[in-house]
């Protein structure tokens, strides 16, 4: 299909999932499990491989065959908790980027799952995590994955793609790698990302349904810190721990000192993936849905506005949808039809025409492309 055409179509999720909160409450208790369920059977073989991200911190990783003749390279993780065996959106991205001919490297990032018994470092949000994508793919490369490297992520891994598309485009001034190069990073994409933390906490945390979310996640968090206390108990402290009972407090507690910051909020500023989105120069596909129950509305407009300001030559493409909710995406079997999809997963099947798309584009000048879909 050509990229106009997709882009100007609309997404339509079935009739009873056409309120955010509806659609990502089915993604969390129903739909994950039936991703999970149905994968198994299609995805490549992985092979568990334990790797290196930024400062010598462990990453335990999965890694696809190495296709052959293969397009490039995705390398992926999830949101704000979870883990490679958990995540079925995930584990999905993988499977159809591998089918379309890309190797996959899937990862727990710092502080989860089997990453989290590796190392006690702690989440940092994207600002060591940017760099953890880069040291990646240098390894990758060296393993024979072919390039270009593509970072990808959703909800607050999201983010931490975001920042790796940045690291990665200024990695002479941070690092240096023996293969790898910043013209080996291809860009990336960022599924429904959290892009501004402290406003859309805020905007959770003074809204009925945002505080179930809340306390749904910070609950995670918490079990997740006892986790990581299990493993190394003496880097973390359980009274502590006991403190943290919202996503602010784990931040507080458990976080910024440790990170350098005196207050969460600085904290959130500066690991902030919006400021970011002006200053990418390689190719990156942003998916948002405006009606995302965990991110503050206002930040619709400021897509928006950022959208309406980029010119022809910018790498940046934002598709703001109608619908969606937050890691949804799940489509109506005439939407499904419509894109000749294999399966509802509307999200990760655009994102990888975005990426055949950029390869078929390689040799022309790149134009940026927005897309309001209603």
């Amino acid at each position: 299909m050509p990229f106009s055409e997709s882009v100007q179509s609309s997404f339509v999720p079935p009739w009873p999932l056409r309120s955010g909160l509806a659609m990502t409450l089915f993604n969390a208790l129903v739909a994950n499990d039936r991703w999970l369920r149905e994968v198994r059977d299609h995805e490549p073989v992985y092979t568990p491989q334990v790797m290196m991200g930024a400062g010598e911190v462990p990453l335990y990783t999965w890694r696809s065959p190495i296709p052959p003749d293969g397009k490039g390279t995705l390398i992926a993780t999830y949101g704000i908790t979870g883990s490679l065996e958990n995540q079925g959106f995930l584990r999905q991205w993988g499977r159809w980027a591998y089918e379309r001919g890309y190797g996959v490297v899937l990862f727990d990032w710092r502080a989860h799952g089997k990453s989290a018994e590796l190392s006690p470092t702690l989440t940092s949000d994207g600002l060591y995590e940017g760099e953890d994508f880069v040291h990646l793919a240098a390894q990758a490369k060296a393993l024979g994955y072919p390039a270009p490297f593509w970072f990808g992520g959703y909800s607050l891994g999201g983010q931490l793609s975001l920042w790796g598309i940045y690291k990665g485009q200024t990695m002479e001034q941070w690092g240096r790698f023996e293969q790898l190069t910043p013209a080996d990073i291809g860009g990336g994409m960022a599924i429904c990302p959290s892009l501004e933390s402290e406003r859309s906490l805020r905007y959770l945390t003074t809204h009925p349904l945002g505080r179930f979310l809340e306390k749904a996640i910070a609950k995670t968090l918490k079990k997740l810190a006892w986790e990581l206390h299990h493993f190394h108990p003496e880097e973390f402290d359980p009274a502590a721990i006991k403190r943290a009972n919202s996503i602010w407090g784990f931040d507080e507690e458990l976080v910024i000192k440790r990170l350098g910051f005196a207050r969460v909020g600085d904290y959130y500023a500066a690991s902030s993936a919006l400021p970011l989105l002006p200053q990418l120069t390689k190719p990156t596909f942003l998916l948002y849905a405006e009606d995302d129950p965990l991110f503050d509305p206002t930040l619709v407009p400021e897509l928006r506005a950022l959208a309406n300001r980029l010119a022809p030559a910018d790498p940046l493409t934002i598709q703001l949808t109608r619908f969606g909710g937050h890691v949804g995406y799940v489509a109506n079997r005439a939407c499904q039809s419509q894109y000749q999809d294999p399966d509802p997963l509307w999200a990760i099947h655009r994102s990888l025409d975005w990426l055949d798309r950029q390869l078929a584009l390689k040799n022309t000048p790149e134009s940026s492309q927005f897309a309001i879909n209603h």
